[in-house]
């Protein structure tokens, strides 16, 4: 887990009382899986109850990664480590994910800020939209979608997390069996609901590699300002915590969500200088985007090729 935020200590919050907010939210959406497990097991809840409460569940997956995780492990909101164990304990139980190994594929996205592979043919950041692509374009974003969450490698990011961390790694290994041995057991007490709650769930987590594809697609991967792409649609912002200062948030990965709006305004001229996408939808929904990019190659990428074919034709032209 990253480092408390030190620059204005409280006797409770490490950064801000506004963290209260995604905290609550947090343990909100830890007692909606309980709700949903209980109108299932216990209230029998008519059917398009609990298909509404399955979708709800999906969507607060992908709403929560994005941003009351995301937040957590760049800025945890408690003083306490303890509380911030605990907190942290809680999301991957409500989640189905290790918080900490989350952290570690996350350090490596802003290691790599969603590259494209190099000549070995690998990516620094494991989650880039360039990694499966070919021709050095991004992948679809229907496969990103629906194939990402089956791409993760446990083992890959245990490694990771011990070259980071040992006791992180001790961490990380106990929140990912316990949600693991929670899930299996959750099996053994109601395996009708289990059936019925993992479609939600992993359609949950596609949703958040939905939102993930468009923070990058046609963004800029040779200029730091122009990493990610943002959205500043108030109400997005407002829910998800920032979450759409996308290109400020990869130029400043440590800099706190309440500080976003501000740090715009601050760099928004360089940010314009430099050909920042801006999309007008939230993240999910980028594909309605009336201006996106029939290619995802940057700026720089496109001038490099058009030099590349005029050097090519200048000899044909001498002969």
């Amino acid at each position: 887990m990253p480092a408390v935020n030190k620059q204005q200590p409280s006797q409770f919050f490490a950064y801000t009382p506004w963290d209260a907010i995604p905290a609550i939210c947090g343990v909100l959406n830890a007692v909606f899986v309980v709700l949903f497990y209980m109108a299932f097991a216990y209230w029998h809840a008519p059917w398009w109850v609990l298909i509404c409460m399955g979708f709800t569940y999906s969507v607060s997956i992908g709403w929560n990664i994005n941003s009351v995780c995301h937040n957590f492990i760049h800025n945890p909101f408690f003083t306490s480590p303890l509380l911030n164990r605990l907190f942290s304990l809680m999301q991957s139980l409500a989640l189905g994910f290790s918080q900490v190994a989350y952290d570690a594929v996350h350090t490596r996205h802003h290691r790599g800020n969603s590259d494209r592979p190099g000549d070995d043919g690998e990516t620094i950041d494991w989650v880039s939209i360039y990694r499966h692509g070919h021709d050095h374009e991004a992948e679809s974003a229907w496969t990103y979608t629906f194939l990402s969450y089956l791409r993760d490698d446990p083992f890959a990011i245990i490694k990771e997390l011990k070259l980071k961390d040992a006791s992180e790694a001790r961490w990380g290994i106990a929140e990912i069996v316990g949600f693991m041995v929670f899930y299996i057991a959750m099996f053994f007490v109601n395996w009708k609901f289990m059936l019925f709650f993992l479609p939600f769930y992993y359609f949950g987590h596609c949703l958040s590699y939905l939102n993930g594809y468009y923070l990058h697609y046609g963004g800029d991967t040779e200029q730091p300002i122009a990493w990610g792409v943002s959205s500043y649609h108030k109400l997005y912002n407002y829910i998800w915590f920032n979450n759409g200062y996308h290109a400020e948030h990869h130029f400043r990965p440590k800099m706190h969500w309440t500080k976003m709006k501000e740090f715009h305004s601050q760099i928004a001229a360089d940010q314009e200088a430099a050909g920042v996408r801006v999309i007008k939808p939230p993240h999910a929904l980028g594909f309605l985007d009336r201006s996106l990019p029939e290619k995802s190659r940057s700026v720089m990428a496109e001038r490099a090729i058009k030099i590349a074919k005029s050097l090519e034709a200048q000899p044909a032209q001498q002969t």
